[in-house]
């Protein structure tokens, strides 16, 4: 989102930079623009007062005193490193900038922890059966936990990543989800609908999307309350160059017993009261837009089908595992004890 309150045009007098930055109030930063609504440079009160010393007045224009040495990613041409660099480095609202170099947006990380490079796909079509008769009347996506829908929580948690361009899976009750959440306009993002009119499983639908706008895709199930660090599961996916990641729930199983590794009738190994760790599918999926031609069309096909597509094929796919919150509210039971979890979360 482009925060007009920020733009200043570099014609203007210093004063009134001085004037817009008292009345922002936090994160004290203006960016200047040319005629042609190109960035020349940015402006805090730190630049003014420093500007003030030298000599120049408040009557002079803006011009005479910005920064122009500003930080700024380019769309479509960016990497998450630059945004680390630039979040560690105490940027605190870093421009988005077109090949024109004009501002599409301006990513303040008091708001935002990233911006990744992704497009989300949540998959809301099933009729939650094990959850009625809460679901008869209500998609299962929109049920609240604490005082917002299961979904909103998910959605709320990719907007925190910067992932702006979401479309929704639909199927049961799916009008609901619509009235809901609408077009994302009111949250300052993009949301769309695919519609499903038969039953395509876990990730099916999704050759029914709309055009994606970015090389990597997030797809994920619509009943997850989690905190995972989408972040950091997207730069384990680009750092292994994976062609799919799974995110994990590691699960570890106790032995109480020595257990024997065998080898026909020969004992090889003995191991004492072992911890065998497991991990299961969290149902949140990284995968490159290249491979989503491995999905039949308008077909039933689950995401484990898609795993063992691109594993058959020799392509690497890998796991995350997810050491933050997860929780599956699959039946009454899960979405009770989210009752109680949604007020110790930290998201």
């Amino acid at each position: 989102m482009v925060d007009k309150k920020r733009i200043l045009n570099y014609k203007e007098p210093v004063r009134t930079a001085l004037k817009m930055l008292n009345e922002l109030g936090e994160d004290l930063t203006l960016f200047v623009i040319d005629e042609n609504e190109t960035l020349i440079g940015t402006l805090t009160d730190g630049d003014i007062r420093r500007a003030l010393l030298k000599g120049h007045t408040l009557q002079e224009e803006t011009l005479t005193i910005i920064n122009r040495n500003y930080r700024y990613i380019l769309e479509g041409n960016y990497t998450v490193s630059e945004i680390l660099d630039a979040r560690n480095k105490g940027v605190q609202i870093l421009p988005l900038l077109n090949e024109k170099k004009q501002i599409i947006r301006l990513i303040n990380f008091s708001v935002n922890r990233s911006f990744l490079p992704v497009d989300a796909v949540i998959m809301a079509g099933g009729e939650g059966i094990r959850l009625r008769p809460f679901t008869e009347e209500l998609p299962k996506p929109l049920l609240r936990i604490g005082d917002k829908p299961i979904m909103e929580h998910l959605i709320d948690r990719l907007v925190q990543f910067g992932i702006e361009n979401i479309q929704i899976s639909i199927n049961y009750l799916g009008e609901k989800i619509c009235d809901y959440f609408g077009d994302g306009k009111s949250r300052d993002i993009s949301i769309s609908y695919i519609k499903e009119k038969n039953k395509l499983g876990t990730i099916g639908s999704i050759t029914l999307a709309a055009e994606f706008r970015n090389d990597t895709i997030m797809i994920l199930n619509s009943d997850l309350l989690t905190n995972i660090d989408f972040e950091e599961f997207f730069l384990e996916f680009v750092k292994k160059d994976a062609d799919m990641a799974v995110a994990c729930i590691p699960y570890t199983v106790n032995i109480p017993y020595a257990i024997l590794e065998t080898q026909q009738e020969n004992i090889v190994s003995l191991k004492e009261k072992p911890n065998l760790t497991y991990y299961s599918n969290a149902g949140i999926y990284l995968v490159k837009k290249k491979h989503i031609k491995n999905i039949p069309s308008n077909s039933f096909f689950n995401a484990t089908d898609l795993i063992n597509t691109l594993i058959a094929d020799s392509k690497k796919v890998i796991y995350y595992p997810l050491l933050g919150y997860w929780l599956d509210i699959g039946k009454i039971d899960d979405f009770r004890k989210a009752q109680e979890d949604i007020k110790h979360i930290k998201f």
